[in-house]
C-alpha cells in the first residue's frame, strides 16, 4: 500500500548521498543547487541517502542551511524515514520491518565476533540495524569479512576507511527502490547521486544515476561501462546539477 505523498506528482526526485555529493563541491555550486531546489519544491522532491545516522541528518537540516529533504534513507540503507518540515527524522515501520527481521540480534553477535580484530575500531554510535567500524586497511585481519559472512550478514567497505556490517541484502539501493515503490514514484523520474563504494547499489539499482566528479576510484571501477551511471566532471553539487541536465529530468535546470 502506498503512502500519500507529494513526491508521486513531482517532475523529478533527487536521491542523493551527502558527504562528497550533496555536501561536496564548491560553496557556489552547493548554493546554486540548493537555491534551485528550494525555488522548485513544487516540482522537485528530495531524498537523502546516506551512511549518516538520523541525529546527523536532523542537525544538518536544522543548523547548516541545506534544503530539508522529504524523506531520508540513513545508516547505509538500514533506516527509512520521513523528514518533518523542521528536520525531524521519523522512521517508517512498514518499510523497516524486513530490515529489523534480517538484523535480529546482529549488533551483539557482530561486536562479539569482531572484538579486538586488528584494523577495526568500533564506532561509538549505537546504530539500530548495523555495526560500523573505522578501518585501517593495512592492519585488517583478513578473516574479518569471513567471520561476518558466516553469521549471515553483509560487509560493505567504502572510501577505504569504513567497514560496515549490514543485514543480508540491505543497502542503499534496495532501500531506495523500496521507498520509491511505497511512495508511488516511478524510478525513471528519480536521479540517484553518489561518490563512494557504499553508493554502488544505489547507482546500479535502475533509476538514472550519477557518480559525481572526484568519486572514489573503487566506485568508478565497479560501475558498469556500457549504459551505466553518468560520470560527471563537476564535483559534488556541481555534478548533480550536471546530471539533471544530462538526463533532462527537469526543464528548469
Amino acid at each position: 500500500m502506498t503512502e500519500p505523498s507529494d513526491l508521486s506528482a513531482k517532475t523529478c526526485v533527487l536521491a542523493t548521498d551527502l558527504d562528497g555529493t550533496f555536501l561536496g563541491g564548491s560553496e557556489a555550486a552547493r548554493r546554486t543547487l540548493y537555491d534551485w531546489i528550494e525555488r522548485r519544491r513544487d516540482t522537485v522532491g528530495l531524498i537523502f541517502v546516506t551512511g549518516r545516522d538520523p541525529d546527523f541528518i536532523q542537525t544538518l537540516c536544522r543548523e547548516e542551511g541545506v534544503p530539508v529533504p522529504d524523506y531520508a534513507i540513513g545508516d547505509v540503507g538500514t533506516t527509512i524515514a520521513r523528514v518533518a518540515p523542521g528536520g525531524g527524522v521519523q522512521p517508517i515501520p512498514a518499510l523497516e520491518r524486513e530490515i529489523a527481521a534480517a538484523w535480529g540480534d546482529g549488533g551483539a553477535r557482530v561486536r562479539a565476533a569482531l572484538a579486538d580484530t586488528a584494523g577495526l575500531t568500533l564506532q561509538p554510535t549505537a546504530f539500530r540495524y548495523r555495526v560500523s567500524y573505522d578501518l585501517d586497511p593495512a592492519r585488517l585481519d583478513p578473516s574479518a569479512e569471513a567471520r561476518v559472512t558466516a553469521l549471515g550478514y553483509d560487509v560493505l567497505v567504502s572510501d577505504n576507511r569504513f567497514f560496515d556490517v549490514l543485514p543480508r541484502g540491505i543497502s542503499k539501493g534496495p532501500s531506495l527502490l523500496r521507498l520509491l515503490d511505497h511512495l508511488g514514484v516511478a524510478p525513471a523520474r528519480c536521479l540517484a547521486a553518489g561518490d563512494t563504494l557504499n553508493d554502488l547499489s544505489m547507482l546500479t539499482a535502475g533509476p538514472p544515476a550519477v557518480a559525481v566528479g572526484g568519486a572514489e576510484p573503487a566506485l568508478l571501477a565497479a560501475l558498469p561501462d556500457a549504459a551505466g551511471p553518468y560520470r560527471a566532471t563537476g564535483s559534488g553539487a556541481a555534478g548533480i546539477t550536471e546530471a539533471i541536465a544530462h538526463f533532462k529530468l527537469h526543464p528548469g535546470i
